[in-house]
């Protein structure tokens, strides 16, 4: 088992309740509107928002399916969800990345945390491999610009859905 070295981080504020961002990682029919990469449009296949449940998604570019799929540790509503998230095939699987080359962790634990002040919510999502080779950690620690990139994109969409309440 991996020990962790260095964790990904984000912090980010919303103007919306605690809750409401919660609900917003709980809910099936919110998250199809704001997860996942921008314009990667995504379809839930299962929500079972429980410690030892799943969330399994697929993701849509062009002609090419991506399906992803989270492995819930923790929640503590409103405040805290853990999850290990995985690349997955369609019947929910854990596989490698699904990227010729990119020899990427196939366990990520992450950990996101919610406080809100004056009705203002921040979210702070940390994120390390979990199970992974050397080579799958350095690979993952390269590629943090790359991640903050994408999440800032998805939390974007969060912000958009959530002003949409």
């Amino acid at each position: 088992m991996s020990t962790v070295k260095q964790q990904f981080s984000i912090t980010r504020t919303f103007n919306a309740s605690k809750q409401q961002v919660f609900d917003a990682f709980a809910n099936a029919e919110a998250l199809a509107k704001w997860w996942g990469p921008a314009n990667m449009p995504i379809d839930v296949l299962q929500l079972d928002f429980r410690p030892k449940g799943i969330f399994h998604y697929s993701m849509k570019a062009g002609d090419v399916t991506r399906y992803g799929v989270f492995h819930y540790v923790a929640i503590e509503e409103p405040n805290r969800i853990e999850w290990v998230n995985s690349f997955a095939n369609e019947t929910g699987e854990i596989i490698q990345a699904p990227f010729p080359g990119l020899v990427f962790p196939k366990q990520v634990m992450n950990i996101l945390t919610l406080t809100e002040e004056n009705g203002i919510t921040t979210l702070h999502l940390t994120g390390y491999p979990i199970n992974a080779s050397e080579e799958e950690e350095n690979t993952y620690y390269s590629m943090f610009a790359s991640m903050n990139q994408g999440f800032t994109g998805t939390l974007n969409q969060l912000e958009e859905y959530l002003k949409s309440l």
